[in-house]
């Protein structure tokens, strides 16, 4: 009777699975420690979001606090387009930094996009739509001269157009969808930092008006 007691456990227990879970994740200026931005809660093309501008030199992100990320999913929508006094080579650019570690100097993984890009006429330009960089060591520039195409894509979007981000991340590895698409428009193999942990944080570039809602946090189903 044991015996026939302890077999059905096991059973039962190799049929039970842990169910996926996901966090929404509020963005407001009080949960958020800037870095070299300006931050505004305001409302953008109907939805309530966190506006973010670069207001000094060097990095240009806004860590959430109390929040560490090691493996999993996330997702959430963001608008990019150009402040009125931006460059030439200004490109909306706007995404999601993950691993943050904000020690002796700031170190991340981060997945962003070029909203200007996405319906360019230029199809050299399309190709650099979305991009991956490890920040400080592996820009873009780094990565494109040593291995031109293996970390930038192309993906359909409209500059100051919400837009819907979704990234993987196991381990070394990781994966962005663009608006819900069923397969990512860019695949990782080697996250530079390895496999680490630490905080998220919303990030944008040079000349960036920027807009982020509806963060969500998740584990890999």
């Amino acid at each position: 009777m044991i015996r026939t007691v302890l077999n059905l456990s096991i059973v039962i227990m190799c049929c039970v699975t842990i169910p996926a879970w996901s966090q929404s994740i509020p963005l407001s200026v009080q949960k958020i420690e800037p870095v070299n931005v300006k931050l505004e809660d305001v409302s953008y093309k109907g939805k309530k979001a966190l506006r973010i501008m670069a207001s000094g030199e060097g990095e240009t992100i806004a860590i959430i606090k109390n929040q560490n990320f090691e493996s999993g999913i996330i997702e959430l929508d963001v608008a990019g387009t150009t402040l009125p006094n931006a460059g030439e080579g200004a490109r909306g650019f706007i995404g999601l930094a993950f691993r943050v570690r904000n020690t002796d100097s700031i170190r991340y993984e981060c997945f962003y996009i070029r909203p200007t890009n996405g319906r360019a006429e230029d199809q050299l330009r399309r190709n650099h739509s979305v991009q991956y960089i490890s920040h400080p060591k592996y820009t873009w520039f780094k990565l494109r001269e040593e291995n031109p195409g293996a970390y930038e894509s192309y993906a359909d979007m409209v500059i100051g157009e919400w837009t819907h981000l979704k990234i993987e991340v196991k381990d070394d590895k990781a994966r962005l969808y663009v608006n819900g698409a069923s397969q990512p428009c860019l695949i990782v193999q080697d996250l530079k930092s390895g496999k680490s942990s630490g905080a998220i944080a919303l990030w944008v570039g040079p000349g960036t008006d920027g807009y982020f809602s509806n963060l969500q946090i998740g584990s890999l189903k």
